[in-house]
């Protein structure tokens, strides 16, 4: 395998960003940094730029002109896959809308056909529903909601190479059902949900991990009645996303969440539709018609239907809008979700040893090329 040394950008580390610094790869795996290029490593120039931990998505709908619902095959999630790579996103898990089982069983099995085959980035599926609340849909379609019964259970928990998140709404699941999905490795989070304060403390007790996109649909933060969002700010265990393309969630809020929690609890995430990486601005979502509007996807009476978001623009705002440095836009758009995913010791910060999942940045913050497994691509933003 090839050792490489790349140079000339400055290196953004998991405490700091070092500088005048050259990155050694070899093979698959981040050797370390070195002030002097040693023998036996390839000189490759970078002309400036940053150079990041690549970055990880847990919560991706779509990309190429392809939702994943419409298309659960091992070919759909390549295209969504590669669609995202040129904005920097290294990991992701695809995403499934609430749909009816048999698109929940082919999309897992799916998944599994993408572990299986290394198609460069997946990282495992997230399966959004179809155990949500009704009451807050959003733009899911709630004639394929569904109770979590045995047969649900089965589905989700089967074994998988990678990583599974399930996001349901856990004051409709029945008694133990969080916590069978947690002993058997799924990642449980909440979302689309009525679930109050005490409900979602309860959730977390037996198991729950995590919130899909903090603020929306779900119960919000009140003087006497602190909701879901409350625990989730409090709650110093588990993550959430947050989509900070500033529509989804006020930059203020975005500022609040983040002075409550820090970026240890805070994943960025995109809730990307197909438009993103793909041709067309409009694409049909259960039988709606959704179109990119002011940088965002809504259906037809203006509902939000998940975002035109690239982690590349939302590791930006981060810095825009959130007023964070560098290093902690980094942490929330890779470690942060690395260390949710349990893979932390694999991959989401440059150090030795981990695998060489990187982005480039140029002085712009614009992506030039990312790296997955040490394997590099060119093509940016």
């Amino acid at each position: 395998m090839t050792r490489i040394a790349l140079t000339g950008a400055r290196i953004v580390l998991a405490d700091r960003i070092a500088e005048q610094q050259a990155l050694l790869l070899d093979g698959t795996r981040i050797v370390g940094l070195a002030a002097s290029i040693p023998e036996g490593f390839e000189r490759h120039e970078l002309g400036g730029g940053w150079l990041l931990p690549g970055f990880i998505d847990t919560q991706v709908n779509g990309g190429g002109d392809v939702l994943f619902n419409d298309v659960p095959t091992l070919a759909g999630i390549r295209t969504i896959a590669e669609a995202h790579r040129r904005y920097g996103t290294t990991g992701l898990l695809p995403t499934l809308i609430s749909d009816r089982a048999p698109i929940v069983e082919a999309a897992i099995a799916a998944g599994e056909d993408a572990l299986a085959a290394g198609v460069p980035g997946v990282l495992g599926v997230h399966i959004e529903g179809p155990h949500l609340n009704p009451q807050k849909k959003g733009i899911h379609d709630p004639a394929r909601f569904s109770t979590i019964d045995p047969d649900a259970l089965a589905r989700l928990t089967a074994p998988s190479q990678g990583r599974r998140i399930v996001t349901l709404a856990p004051e409709l699941a029945p008694a133990g059902a969080v916590r069978t999905l947690a002993e058997a490795g799924i990642l449980v989070c909440a979302g689309h949900s009525l679930a109050d304060y005490d409900q979602t403390r309860a959730a977390l007790a037996e198991g729950l991990v995590g919130f899909t996109h903090l603020f929306n649909a779900m119960t919000q933060f009140l003087s006497r009645d602190p909701g879901m969002v409350g625990a989730a700010l409090e709650d110093r265990a588990s993550h959430f996303g947050l989509i900070a393309d500033g529509l989804h969630v006020h930059p203020a809020a975005l500022r609040v969440a983040l002075l409550a929690r820090g970026i240890e609890g805070i994943m960025l995430v995109t809730d990307a539709m197909p438009p993103v990486g793909g041709q067309r601005d409009r694409f049909t979502l259960m039988g709606q018609e959704i179109t990119v509007v002011g940088g965002t996807c809504r259906g037809p009476d203006g509902t939000l239907a998940g975002s035109a978001l690239t982690m590349a623009q939302a590791f930006r705002n981060a810095i825009e809008l959130m007023g964070c440095d560098m290093v902690a836009a980094s942490r929330m758009a890779s470690g942060t979700p690395a260390a949710f995913l349990r893979i932390d010791d694999e991959t989401g910060t440059i150090a030795p040893g981990l695998r060489a999942d990187l982005v480039h940045l140029d002085d712009a913050r614009r992506v030039t090329a990312t790296w997955i497994a040490g394997a590099r691509a060119d093509r940016g933003e």
